[in-house]
């Protein structure tokens, strides 16, 4: 049992702008994951894929390390491509991929799709009961952060 999805969402800005926020410095990426405290890079290979960051991530006080590893990427003037994975505290293996596909100098949608796989049976009820709205949240902030409204 995984949760999958699958989201799209039409932004008023230019591609590489979102871009910035995704592959870009922690100042830019904290400003659409605001709980992302640390991302260092521990490989970094030629063509990205391959590569990891070790990554911390604040949920209360607590907060979790894990590695993230570039899974795909591409970086075309009309088209952009991230997917990564990761596994979290060895209970879920966490796939996201960001997808974006310029529609006109100041118009770009993200596509954003992933799997969170528990790893643990006790861990199953969790992601059995957790629905889009945290993807659906995300994408918004995306926008807001994007259109320059936050």
């Amino acid at each position: 049992m995984e949760n999958k999805w699958d989201k799209s969402i039409v932004i008023n800005a230019p591609i590489e702008t979102i871009w910035h926020y995704l592959d870009g410095s922690l100042e830019n990426m904290q400003k659409i994951m605001p709980n992302v405290v640390d991302n260092q890079p521990v490989n970094i290979t030629d063509n990205v894929i391959g590569s990891v960051h070790r990554q911390s991530y604040r949920e209360g006080k607590r907060v979790m390390e894990y590695d993230v590893h570039t899974l795909d990427y591409n970086n075309q003037d009309d088209y952009k491509k991230l997917k990564i994975g990761f596994n979290l505290a060895k209970m879920f293996q966490i796939e996201g991929c960001y997808e974006l596909t310029k529609e006109s100098d100041s118009v770009t949608t993200l596509r954003y799709t992933g799997s969170n796989k528990p790893l643990k049976w006790y861990m199953k009820p969790f992601v059995l009961f957790s629905g889009d709205k945290v993807v659906r949240d995300f994408l918004e902030r995306v926008k807001r952060v994007a259109e320059g409204k936050e």
